[in-house]
């Protein structure tokens, strides 16, 4: 009950400071988050963002206690067209244990997942507001429009290359082979963005499972922004619920530093984290294109703009031909 609460209170919070903001082509890195944005990074872009955590996880009701350093690369590419993202993410995971039987140490690499984003819908892509002539009000309204989100599918192939390894007792094994599907929404709320992933994991197999990501970020400034996080995992012999902030700082256009930390809500087993990373892209090749922005707009004023302008000199027009049949009524009296 108080989750679903916090929830909605959080929900809530997200649409009461409501404002509009427009996407810009600079780097879009999923960090520090665990979510995935809707947007794609760009036709022939390639972007990497790598992660490094230590982990430390104990359990009081068995005395297992461990810590890790936990590595994740994730590398993306714009393929074919702006709305479509190829990407591969790497696991390296390298862990210390104890509990009453013993001690031990193992370290593999963990899983890679491959796997494509696709965009399926923008609300402002090819979106031209209407200016009123007439009303300065009309021009700024509360915009419902804000409330459309962008929306991208995904998905994905799991190789699980340490087998049992790092499996928990009481935990169902994962197939060597998996799948990952997800549906992605993203609204951005000028100064803020709302990002969510519904996701079916692990599937076909015992450790299937349907999650959700819910992650809030804020803009500070150009550079400066703080993020917000709730996961929740739902199997049917594991459920965990976690819950992180971080903030990133914009170090050119292209290069991106953050840090993170977290905690799960359950107690046994307890498990916090903290997390440094970085993201790059690379646009060597990239051509000059926005895909919310009309081509006409690259190359001078807008059709909005011209529009606009046209009318106001219309306006103009009518507004002296009116005064000069005053001024002539004038001089005839």
């Amino acid at each position: 009950m108080f989750k679903n609460q916090f929830l909605l209170a959080l929900l809530f919070l997200l649409y009461s400071t409501a404002q509009y903001g427009q996407y810009t082509d600079e780097i879009n890195s999923n960090r520090p988050g665990k979510s995935m944005g809707a947007f794609a990074v760009g036709q022939t872009i390639f972007q990497t963002e790598w992660g490094l955590s230590y982990i430390d996880e104990k359990n009081h009701d068995n005395d297992f206690n461990a810590q890790a350093w936990s590595s994740d690369l994730e590398m993306r590419y714009g393929a074919f067209f702006e709305q479509l993202e190829l990407n591969a993410n790497v696991n390296y995971y390298n862990e210390s244990y104890s509990f009453p039987g013993g001690d031990g140490h193992q370290a593999a690499l963990r899983r890679v997942t491959l796997g494509l984003k696709y965009m399926i819908y923008d609300p402002e892509m090819n979106y031209e507001p209407k200016p009123n002539l007439y009303s300065w009000k009309a021009n700024h309204k509360f915009n419902w429009r804000q409330f459309i989100p962008a929306v991208g599918i995904y998905g994905g192939l799991h190789f699980n290359l340490a087998k049992e390894k790092f499996l928990r007792t009481g935990m169902w094994k994962e197939n060597g082979i998996a799948t990952k599907g997800m549906l992605i929404t993203q609204h951005q709320f000028g100064k803020y963005s709302f990002v969510t992933n519904f996701i079916l994991d692990q599937f076909p197999s015992q450790r299937n499972s349907f999650d959700y990501i819910l992650t809030v970020t804020r803009g500070f400034n150009m550079r400066m922004s703080g993020m917000f996080e709730i996961q929740g995992i739902n199997g049917e012999n594991f459920r965990e619920n976690y819950m992180r902030i971080g903030a990133a700082y914009l170090l050119k256009k292209n290069i991106q530093i953050d840090a993170s930390v977290g905690s799960n809500l359950q107690y046994a087993p307890k498990i916090m984290y903290a997390n440094v990373g970085f993201s790059w892209r690379f646009e060597g090749q990239y051509s000059d294109f926005m895909l919310r922005i009309p081509k006409d707009k690259k190359e001078g004023k807008s059709k909005m703009d011209k529009k606009f302008e046209k009318e106001k000199d219309k306006q103009k027009e009518k507004k002296k031909k009116r005064m000069d049949a005053v001024e002539s009524g004038e001089k005839a009296n």
